[in-house]
């Protein structure tokens, strides 16, 4: 079946004028908004570009209810997996600003009932993913087959207590939804409060974001916004999560409108002071070279400065980008998973910017399962991180696909010489390396980087 992807207009929601001197770059960006849904199967998108007080772009493309042929529009809540952590991080930085924590504090202090091999960590490597635990989404159907299950974040954190430590803490950067987990049990401990109810107290409300809230399943929220994957190539409605395990680390809902003032706040003060956010974007010590602060990430689009994360969740996609050297803020989230939100934002930047846009199609080979036979085979990509993350290549017929440990497998897309892509990121490349008609290696590109990865 295919979904039909109707454009809609919109009232926008969002303060500030539609400049007329932006036309130019709003019909841009509605083409190729509407060329991405038109030949990807996404269930919906909602789309903000703001730059300063001008609402450049502001709609709704799709649908938030598939089967009911609901319209996304700006006022559509989604989840917006792990763009969380910035709220997290912030409620952190609040209660340090106060003297009711500190970046040094050690876990061992803050959570005495956590491993021995914990106890060193610090509150700083929470923040920056340089703790060394274990990350619980990575440990496949230990936890897979606990989906459905609501659970305290205290079951959540022992999936992996009796887990070895990735490494020392400090030495090494690794990405660990763990670790957000017990910045939430910790705000909990050091506040009274559960991290839902204090952060709609301490952020939401006095923020003015009335449509971002923790995205329990059984309350009603207005507007939400039901989730779908791919299931061979049709749109499905997305694997049951209980929303009680995300937690700290990922369990919010929003809009593009309340992030565009969210983002604001945050650049400018009003959520913790300068020197606070200052710590917040600037990666030190293992986290430098990941260029990750405290639930942000920072990197550059060209010439321009961006501070931005993005998130996944089931059935969910989303990307929130900011540039500070241009007052631009790009935000945009879906409701089907996978969906290239990561390229969609770049290129709405890249129209802002006068840049040429990315991801344009290759033309797709066909090769015989023949031809695919010297690809199969088990590698062990090295991560700009310096983790090991073992990947399996296999075929189906004539289709061929990647599983990296603990995620669903994916196709790769055949271009030729050895090359292949992927439907959810036209930007990834994975490149083997053939000698006397086997692989010896495969190169994967994503994201700017390049990570190698020997047969094994």
């Amino acid at each position: 079946m295919r979904i039909g992807f109707a454009l809609i207009l919109l009232v926008p929601a969002l303060a500030g004028s539609q400049a007329p001197s932006y036309a130019r770059e709003r019909a841009r960006m509605d083409s190729l908004i509407s060329a991405e849904v038109k030949g990807t199967p996404i269930a919906g998108l909602a789309v903000a570009v703001v730059k300063g007080r001008d609402t450049i772009l502001a709609r709704g493309w799709g649908f938030a209810d598939v089967e009911n042929e609901v319209p996304v529009t700006t006022a559509s809540v989604f989840r917006i997996g792990s763009i969380t952590k910035q709220f997290t991080s912030s409620a952190i930085m609040q209660l340090v600003e106060k003297g009711r924590l500190s970046l040094d504090d050690t876990l061992g202090a803050l959570l005495p009932n956590m491993p021995v091999t914990w106890r060193k960590v610090t509150l700083r490597q929470l923040l920056n993913h340089t703790s060394g635990i274990p990350n619980y989404t990575d440990i496949g159907p230990r936890w897979m087959r606990r989906w459905r299950d609501d659970m305290t974040p205290d079951s959540i954190v022992g999936f992996v207590t009796g887990d070895t430590l990735n490494f020392a803490p400090g030495s090494k950067w690794r990405y660990t939804n763990t670790g957000y987990v017990l910045l939430g049990m910790i705000l909990d401990k050091t506040t009274g409060q559960s991290y839902p109810r204090y952060l709609g107290e301490q952020l939401f409300k006095p923020m003015g974001l009335s449509s971002t809230m923790y995205c329990d399943t059984r309350p009603i929220i207005k507007h939400r916004a039901l989730g779908y994957q791919l299931a061979n190539k049709q749109l499905a409605n997305a694997e049951y999560l209980s929303m009680t395990q995300p937690y700290s680390a990922g369990a919010l809902c929003s809009t593009v409108g309340d992030l565009v003032k969210w983002t604001r706040a945050l650049h400018s003060g009003g959520v913790v002071s300068p020197a606070s956010f200052k710590q917040m974007t600037t990666p030190i010590g293992a986290a430098a070279g990941s260029h990750y602060g405290f639930g942000l990430g920072m990197d550059s689009l060209g010439n321009h400065r961006r501070v931005a994360h993005g998130g996944g969740i089931h059935g969910f996609v989303s990307m929130l980008a900011h540039y500070p050297d241009d007052s631009l803020t790009v935000v945009v989230l879906a409701n089907s998973a996978p969906a290239p939100v990561d390229l969609i934002a770049g290129n709405l930047a890249r129209v802002m910017f006068g840049m040429p846009l990315e991801g344009g199609p290759l033309p797709r080979v066909t090769l015989s399962a023949g031809q695919l036979a010297p690809y199969l085979g088990d590698y062990t990509l090295a991560l700009p991180d310096g983790t090991k993350l073992p990947v399996h290549i296999t075929a189906t017929g004539d289709k061929l696909y990647a599983r990296a440990e603990g995620q669903s497998a994916f196709e790769l897309i055949p271009y030729g010489n050895n090359v292949f892509g992927a439907e959810f990121d036209r930007t990834l490349r994975v490149t083997f390396a053939v000698t006397n008609g086997r692989a010896s290696k495969l190169i994967l590109h994503q994201g700017g980087q390049d990570s190698e990865g020997p047969r094994q």
